[in-house]
């Protein structure tokens, strides 16, 4: 068994880390200090370098201009974002595009693939329900009108959505099925009210009153939704793993150079047993992603469907990234809370990752469900 990544996926991650080498954390507000938003808009400038690195377009196939990788590629380039906290929507736009891509009608794919992969088109998506706790297709109806469908409902909690071009919204349809519509931010009967994250970014809450779409807009095929939350959801776990992975590297750093009674803070036994605790922390969020992204990438059968390794993954991302950002802040003192100095900006984002999507227990509830249904041999 080959646990190495790709010469394609490392060279994938190589250029995330040219990339974001010169973002710095600290460039917008600090979310303590600010009322609304840190910012009205994501960082453009960083945008334009993903994209002439070919990293928008990396789960599109050659036809349509992408590298062709796959959702570990993706969390690898997620993992080196998170590290310099990247205000770039690169999670909701690479899923969403991938889903057009693997489930769309070919005028749909037409349309947007190409120009969305060089980033001239940015996609979110919505996917937390009308409160957070409820399923997202449930929060949003849609029925056909003749030659079109009309969307009603609401979704909370919309990542970028003031600055995305589409929106990707799940709908409840007849028969139970849920579907995928590809919402411009602009048409008629579409609304947003402004809400704000724990990490200080702009949210927006999405309210559809009667918006028709054409059917070409519309992505019917069955497994879209359940593939979109996958992909939403183990980007998220690495967006934990790359924020964990920095900010034990900053502890260990502080630890290192903070003395008392002359000696370093990281010699002493209760410093370094909180670490190593963080550390074994770290790895089980890790090894836990990549056998989701894994999974996701290869579709390979298992003793549980895909979205039992997904809820793993975020079980141990939720609770891990929380646990090191208290240990974190515990052994920094008074640096953690220092608005001059990053690490509370992590916190922030921290407890963002940690509650997106579902927190750790909505996720080992759905692994016990799949665990009733499919008894473990």
């Amino acid at each position: 068994m080959d646990f190495s990544f790709t010469e394609e996926q490392q060279a994938a991650a190589e250029a995330a880390r040219g990339v974001f080498a010169g973002v710095a954390p600290d460039a917008v507000p600090s979310p303590a200090l600010t009322a609304g938003a840190v910012a009205e808009d994501f960082d453009r400038a960083l945008w334009a370098r993903l994209a002439d690195a070919d990293l928008l377009s990396l789960l599109l196939a050659e036809e349509h201009g992408g590298a062709g990788l796959d959702a570990v590629a993706l969390c690898l380039v997620l993992r080196e974002a998170a590290g310099v906290l990247a205000r770039v929507p690169l999670l909701e736009h690479s899923a969403a595009l991938a889903v057009v891509q693997a489930y769309g009608g070919q005028e749909l794919r037409s349309d947007v693939l190409a120009r969305a992969g060089r980033g001239d088109v940015v996609l979110t998506a919505a996917a937390h329900g009308r409160t957070g706790h409820d399923p997202a297709e449930l929060a949003v109806s849609a029925r056909r009108e003749g030659a079109q469908w009309v969307l009603d409902g609401t979704q909370t909690a919309v990542p970028w959505a003031y600055d995305a071009d589409l929106i990707v919204v799940p709908a409840g349809a007849e028969a139970g099925r849920t579907v995928l519509a590809v919402v411009p931010r602009g048409h008629a009967g579409v609304g947003l009210a402004e809400q704000y994250s724990t990490s200080g970014e702009r949210l927006g809450e999405l309210c559809l009153d009667s918006v028709r779409l054409a059917e070409r807009d519309v992505v019917e095929a069955e497994g879209a939704w359940e593939r979109l939350r996958e992909l939403l959801t183990v980007g998220t776990c690495a967006l934990a793993l790359g924020l964990g992975t920095r900010v034990l590297r900053m502890t260990s750093e502080y630890t290192g150079k903070r003395e008392q009674f002359g000696h370093p803070l990281a010699t002493f036994q209760a410093v370094a047993v909180q670490a190593a605790d963080r550390y074994i922390d770290l790895r089980a969020m890790e090894a836990t992603l990549w056998q989701a992204a894994w999974r996701i990438a290869a579709q390979a059968p298992g003793a549980l469907p895909v979205a039992g390794d997904v809820a793993v993954a975020k079980i141990w991302a939720s609770e891990g990234v929380r646990r090191i950002v208290q240990t974190a802040q515990h052994l920094h003192g008074g640096f953690g809370a220092d608005v001059d100095y990053p690490l509370h900006r992590y916190h922030a984002w921290a407890k963002q990752l940690e509650l997106s999507l579902g927190p750790a227990a909505a996720h080992e509830e759905a692994l016990g469900d799949l665990l009733a249904a499919h008894p473990l041999a």
